[in-house]
């Protein structure tokens, strides 16, 4: 397929699957909401974002939350499986469906609107993993939606190369070579 193609293909599957990237297109609502800013422990802070995801997601709680750890950049790349948040280049969280458990990188500060988004995203993984995935890659594109709805609620927007996030979302082979 010649490269321009290739370009409008690319660009056509992104519009379609991301539309909150288009302008003028309506995002999911958001609401600025102080509460997980108010948070004196990670149960109120996941809490508060639970109930923001009950609001505007329509993957539903589940009946236990994760366990929630913070880890060191050096452990969470020897546990980082077929994903986790990479935004701005380094390895910000990952969650295991094995150990239902959400693990933080360092350097993570709970009043950073940013940092609480990776939370989010993570909290979303784990209401998605009872569901049937093709590949892990699969479930980042929904994860990363609400996280950038919930990151422009404070005027913000993810760092994610949406491009990519579209396309590993396809689960498609790597290695793709014609005859």
């Amino acid at each position: 397929m010649p490269r321009r193609q290739l370009a409008v293909a690319l660009a056509t599957a992104l519009a379609i699957l991301c539309p909150t990237l288009l302008p003028g297109q309506p995002a999911i609502a958001t609401q600025p909401v102080a509460e997980w800013r108010h948070a004196d422990n990670m149960h109120r802070l996941v809490n508060a974002l639970d109930d923001w995801l009950d609001r505007h997601s329509d993957w539903p709680r589940r009946a236990a939350a994760p366990h929630i750890r913070l880890v060191s950049p050096w452990e969470a790349k020897a546990r980082q499986g077929a994903s986790g948040s990479l935004q701005r280049g380094r390895l910000r969280g990952l969650y295991d469906p094995d150990r239902a458990e959400i693990l933080l990188v360092r350097p993570w500060n709970p009043r950073n609107s940013d940092d609480v988004s990776v939370l989010l995203h993570e909290l979303v993984h784990h209401r998605q993993q009872p569901h049937h995935w093709y590949c892990p890659a699969a479930q980042e594109l929904s994860a990363y939606r609400l996280q950038d709805a919930w990151l422009g609620a404070f005027g913000q927007r993810a760092a994610v190369n949406w491009v990519a996030v579209v396309l590993d979302a396809g689960c498609t082979p790597r290695d793709i070579h014609p005859d």
